[in-house]
């Protein structure tokens, strides 16, 4: 008499959600960054991101309270939520501070280095495997950034260093989206980091100008209010609404998907951030940050083919797979994968 023990079938890959919500939030971001750069020219950042964040409350805490369970506004994940705001916040006040000085694509070209940032620290803090091949593709997305940064050159600009710590904001922030996982709703987690990075800036743009003087080149940074009137509401209202639905598919994307798997896809934005850049604001990136900008987005291609490549690996696991440089060690027989005993 022989014995059949079937192994449970694993559950479907999520991943591709991962990345179709990846591919579409970067889609609304170039456009929100876009009449960010546009309505920084006559208002300050911090009333800005505080309107998108009141837009995004008004909005987002009746539909949670709305929709009930799994969503909840009260959630024992507090701190990592508060965590991520505060990250955010600091962050991207940064990001948008560079934005009257550098072109959109230098700005954003530097910014990408963000997943690269975050495939190194899922290494790190999350233990995820990374392979020969990927380390090879994130050095030379590090050098691209370099390269776009052009340090030590005459035209060097200290400002571009702002972009390059929100990068790494950023990618903690993503880090502890996967710590939540599941446990929270993207909503949840949208609405969360949207609703207080916009109120922690506020403290943060008093401070910076009583500390400062804010000269004339940095008027955006400037705390002030008198700009705004009823006229320009519909248009903070469409930005508000942007912000929102890109945050809450990348919190979603991150939650559903490995980190490593889905942060490539980001760098979609740069090439759509280039063109709207160059007919919106008539920008000609430089030659150092179309360079930079190549050498980040085959970084990032080459690592995402690498992920589906070790995926179907370990759905269908051969011999000469068990030995592709970057698969995990061992793979087992194929009495293993699927044992029969016979008595």
């Amino acid at each position: 008499m022989s014995t059949v023990i079937t192994t449970p079938v694993a559950p479907a890959s999520r991943t591709p959600q991962g990345i179709a919500s990846i591919m579409l939030g970067m889609t609304l971001f170039v456009f929100q960054d876009a009449m960010m750069k546009s309505l920084l020219g006559d208002f300050p950042i911090w009333p800005l991101l505080l309107v998108r964040a009141v837009i995004c409350s008004l909005i987002m805490v009746p539909l949670i309270l709305y929709l009930g369970p799994p969503h909840r506004i009260l959630t024992p994940l507090w701190a990592l939520h508060v965590t991520r705001a505060l990250l955010f916040a600091f962050g991207f006040s940064l990001y948008y501070a560079a934005f009257p000085f550098m072109t959109l694509a230098a700005v954003t070209t530097i910014f990408f280095a963000a997943p690269l940032i975050t495939a190194v620290f899922a290494t790190v803090f999350l233990k995820e495997h990374i392979g020969i091949h990927r380390i090879s593709a994130l050095v030379f997305g590090f050098v691209g950034v370099i390269i776009a940064m052009k340090p030590g050159a005459d035209s060097f600009q200290w400002v571009s260093v702002l972009p390059l710590i929100c990068a790494c904001s950023y990618a903690t922030s993503q880090i502890l989206a996967r710590r939540i996982g599941d446990r929270d709703t993207a909503m949840v987690a949208g609405a969360y980091t949207i609703i207080l990075a916009g109120l922690i800036v506020l403290p943060l743009g008093w401070l910076l100008n009583v500390l400062f003087d804010i000269g004339k080149q940095g008027a955006h940074l400037r705390w002030s209010w008198e700009a705004f009137t009823f006229d320009i509401l519909p248009w903070l209202i469409l930005l508000g609404a942007l912000g929102m639905v890109a945050w809450t598919l990348l919190s979603r994307a991150y939650q559903i998907a490995d980190v490593g798997a889905v942060a490539p896809f980001e760098y979609a934005y740069l090439p759509m951030a280039t063109m709207l850049g160059y007919f919106a604001f008539d920008e000609v990136p430089a030659w150092n940050t179309l360079a930079g900008m190549a050498m980040i987005i085959v970084s990032g291609v080459y690592i995402a083919f690498r992920e589906i490549v070790n995926a179907r690996q370990s759905i269908g696991p051969t011999t000469e797979a068990s030995f592709a440089p970057g698969n995990p060690g061992i793979v087992p027989d194929a009495h293993e994968i699927n044992p029969v005993e016979k008595r």
